[in-house]
């Protein structure tokens, strides 16, 4: 599954919630060819939160932002039903197992995952759709964000705060800035720590946001 978020300074109230479209757009290719560094999991929080930095190239994150700008992007609810995290953003969501499969092969991220030891746990299980074959029964992971947008492109705010003790509090806060062309990877299921994004107090904040799924 792979979805886009923008989040931007405060506008309009929120008139319509998220769907998944129906037809994959046409993703633009990965160019130049990646991964362009020799990717390298670096530990926030161990077990729990994973950065790789220039996951992405700085020339194909703005390419990814002029293409996700033209797609039908939907505000949403500003009061989220029961058990969902509130959101204020634009959001294109999609369920496209031919670009999460062109993601995990085609970036260096399987490589950089299996070479090391990234533990996983029973968490949401899910239900996969393949382009070919029978639905594949999996469990998400890790969620992924992939950061197209940092503060050198006008982005204030937006950071990605985690709290290690399931508590707000600022001194133990642990914000991740946006920057442009990192992925960041946070556990899932019992690991899972408690998180928000900060608010986007000026420009704005484009993500790519997809999971992480094992088979079950």
């Amino acid at each position: 599954m792979a979805k886009d978020k923008r989040s931007k300074a405060p506008g309009p109230p929120a008139t319509a919630s998220a769907a998944p479209a129906a037809v994959p757009p046409s993703w633009p290719p990965f160019k130049p060819a990646l991964p362009v560094v020799d990717l390298a999991l670096e530990s926030l929080v161990q077990d729990k939160v994973v950065v790789l930095r220039s996951f992405f190239p700085r020339s194909l994150c703005k390419d990814y932002v002029s293409f996700l700008r033209e797609l039908p992007l939907v505000t949403t609810p500003g009061k989220p039903k029961r058990g969902e995290a509130l959101r204020v953003n634009d959001r294109y969501q999609i369920d496209d197992a031919r670009f999460a499969h062109r993601l995990w092969t085609e970036t260096g991220l399987k490589e950089a995952l299996l070479s090391k030891d990234v533990a996983h746990d029973d968490s949401n299980n899910v239900t996969l759709k393949p382009e070919t074959g029978p639905a594949l029964p999996a469990r998400t992971t890790w969620t992924l964000l992939l950061y197209l947008t940092s503060s050198a492109d006008g982005c204030i705010g937006g950071e990605t705060v985690f709290y290690p003790h399931d508590r707000r509090s600022a001194a133990e806060a642990i914000a991740v800035s946006p920057e442009m062309g990192m992925l960041l990877l946070h556990k899932h299921g019992h690991d899972c720590m408690l998180h928000e994004a900060r608010e986007v107090t000026a420009g704005e904040k484009w993500v790519i946001r997809t999971d992480l799924c094992v088979r079950r």
